[in-house]
């Protein structure tokens, strides 16, 4: 979600100016020079860097800014604008689109060009989806999957306050603020009466939150599980089976009966088909006659002797 855009630019003025007016109180018979090229200096103008004396020359040749737009040194008498290490003269210092001064104004910086806030704006601004008219640079902006907004403007269609930076529910090219998405579009849970927002599964056609769609036995949840229902409770398979599934008489586990599962009934007793064998000798007798003694069975080979 969404943002804060800070693209106005500050601006470092640097103002330098020839300093050197006026040699200082010494003795004809002592020498005052230049410390770069030792040239006296009696008579004319000088500037001092770190308490050494140097010719206008000498100085702008040793320590002058080159200006990025014309290309040219920026003399010693001249302001010296300087923005991240890069420098230009006043007269220099504008826009790059328009050409309009940007000394003393707000500006922005685009791929090492400098431009007024209206260049910019114009040229690189986000466009609000609400209002349609320019995000200014350094103003709140709001942004989703794309799209931008004025803070202002990125409010609850239905209550018509500021989302800014709460949780929202888009819906239909419009933007809802939770309390109102659920009071108008949400269905309610059958089991605890609360909006279902997201998801949710259904269950002979009423809507459950995920959460809430449990088995009856062990409360586990049932969404993506096999389950079924008794008297319109639902349960796992594995309580169902536990509660209410017959039992075989050979291994004494339920039988569910679900998913095609085979099994063998015999005088109010059921067997699995593979637990449907002779007591004796093992043999299958799924599909073979057989014989009962009490509550074992036979297969006719093992029971002819009975």
């Amino acid at each position: 979600m969404a943002a804060l855009a800070q693209e106005a630019q500050g601006l470092t003025l640097t103002a330098r100016y020839c300093s050197a007016t006026r040699i200082p109180d010494i003795k004809m018979t002592e020498r005052f020079d230049c410390h770069y090229c030792k040239e006296s200096l009696f008579g004319k103008k000088y500037i001092l860097k770190e308490e050494n004396p140097y010719c206008v020359k000498c100085y702008e040749s040793l320590y002058s800014n080159t200006c990025e737009e014309c290309k040219k040194p920026i003399g010693a008498d001249c302001k010296d604008l300087s923005y991240k290490d890069r420098h230009w003269h006043e007269t220099c210092f504008h826009c790059f689109q328009c050409k309009n001064s940007l000394v003393d104004k707000p500006f922005a910086a685009k791929e090492e060009h400098l431009l007024c806030t209206e260049c910019y704006s114009n040229e690189y601004s986000s466009k609000c989806n609400e209002c349609k008219k320019t995000i200014m640079p350094g103003t709140r902006k709001m942004e989703y999957k794309g799209n931008s907004w004025h803070e202002t403007c990125f409010i609850c269609h239905r209550c018509q306050q500021p989302i800014g930076t709460k949780s929202f529910i888009p819906k239909d090219n419009q933007n809802f603020c939770v309390p109102c998405y659920e009071k108008q579009f949400a269905m309610q849970c059958v089991q605890c009466k609360k909006a279902i927002t997201t998801g949710g599964v259904t269950y002979r056609e009423q809507p459950w939150h995920k959460e809430c769609f449990v088995c009856t036995g062990c409360k586990k949840q049932l969404s993506g599980q096999r389950f079924t229902s008794r008297d319109e409770f639902a349960y796992c398979l594995s309580c169902f089976c536990n509660l209410y599934a017959k039992k075989c008489a050979g291994c004494t586990n339920p039988i569910s009966g679900l998913g095609g599962t085979k099994y063998i009934s015999f005088e109010e007793r059921q067997w699995h088909n593979d637990c449907f064998n002779c007591k004796k000798c093992s043999l299958s007798l799924v599909g073979r006659g057989f014989l009962t003694e009490r509550d074992d069975i036979l297969c006719p080979e093992c029971g002819k002797d009975i």
